[in-house]
């Protein structure tokens, strides 16, 4: 509601504009504007209503550069002063504009980073030549893991260098409410690299959040308007906690990834194995458990630390899976939970449901 109120008011605002270029150029008679208005001056009066509807129009659209309306509120109120015994509350909705499209600016400022973090591994991606899977790439790994690739469909196809992923969910933390998320996601395997990109829906207001795992080096930030850091955490810590995230990123996402030479595997039986994975001097372990279909149906490590504000403790994470679907030509999940295994309990504290995943972009 308060999205469309906004855009009826800047809207509105530029409608009025339109006054000054009429009286300007004698296409009507406006007893509210005293003031003589010369023609060029009218003119800037029609540029600055085309500006502020095409603002109004963009924020409507969802377009994350609406806030360049940033111009219009400084050619608006100069027009304002100009004439300002008959113009001058025009300056309250300026005021409106000016605050929501500054908050507009931090935020996309914020998400660029995360764009400039992509282009770069995709610059770097374009120098790399997958090589087509084959089953001798499979012959090291323990039986359930090659019955999983084979499910999935990796023979015959490219090795998956990064990836791009969409997921749509819910996550919460212990006793709090569940809130909806939309999350976009790049990983390379060049260079182990996690970027994930995440806006939360709170109390009405979108709050981003930009993880960034590179090299063994992680970030996690979550700033509402990307102004003000509620969440900034770096250190030892969250680069391991991180590894343990994108290893179950090459599990669940990109299987093809699997027979990545830092693997190192250990058979348990026909349906489990486990694993270790290392990026520079951080090793983790996870145990990786299927079902006689072939598909991975949970992803269970020690290794990860709980993350909550300013305090991590160390917790089992598991991530079971409920659904598979064939996307791009690959049988991968597309349902699946986040779990803690706190002293009390299992707490599921995420939902995410893949919307798109695209390989080797």
């Amino acid at each position: 509601m308060l999205r469309f109120i906004f855009a009826f008011i800047v809207l509105i605002h530029g409608a009025i504009h339109l006054m000054g270029f009429a009286k300007a150029y004698g296409f009507g008679v406006f007893p509210q504007l005293t003031k003589e208005i010369s023609k060029p001056a009218g003119a800037l009066w029609l540029v600055s209503a085309l500006m502020l509807v095409t603002t109004g129009a963009l924020f409507l659209l969802k377009k994350d550069w609406w806030w360049l309306g940033l111009a219009a509120v400084l050619l608006s109120q100069y027009l304002i002063v100009t004439v300002w015994q008959d113009a001058k509350f025009g300056t309250l909705a300026n005021l409106i504009l000016l605050v929501a499209a500054s908050l507009a600016y931090t935020g996309w400022r914020f998400e660029n980073r995360y764009q400039q973090d992509v282009q770069t591994g995709l610059m770097r991606a374009k120098t790399i030549q997958p090589t087509v899977v084959t089953d001798a790439d499979l012959a090291h790994l323990p039986a359930p893991v090659q019955a999983y690739l084979r499910y999935v469909g990796v023979v015959g196809k490219p090795q998956v260098h990064h990836f791009r992923v969409v997921f749509e969910g819910e996550m919460r933390e212990k006793g709090k409410d569940w809130f909806p998320f939309r999350s976009e996601q790049y990983d390379f395997f060049d260079q182990p690299t996690r970027l994930f990109f995440m806006k939360a829906t709170l109390f009405g207001m979108t709050v981003p959040g930009y993880h960034a795992y590179k090299n063994g080096i992680a970030s996690m930030e979550i700033k509402p308007f990307g102004i003000i850091p509620i969440v900034d955490i770096q250190g030892n810590v969250l680069n391991q906690a991180e590894t343990v995230t994108l290893f179950n990123d090459l599990c669940l996402l990109a299987p093809a990834a699997l027979i990545q030479p830092n693997i190192a595997w250990e058979t348990i039986d026909s349906l489990s194995a486990k694993a270790q994975y290392t990026v520079g001097n951080i090793t983790i372990a996870a145990t990786l458990f299927f079902n006689e279909t072939g598909q991975l149906i949970n992803f269970i490590s020690d290794d990860r630390y709980a993350i909550s504000g300013s305090d991590m403790k160390h917790y089992r994470f598991s991530t079971p899976v409920h659904q598979y679907k064939n996307f791009n030509g690959f049988n991968l999940c597309s349902d699946g939970d986040a779990v803690w295994h706190y002293p009390d309990g299992a707490f599921t504290y995420g939902k995410f449901r893949m919307q798109t995943l695209e390989y080797n972009l």
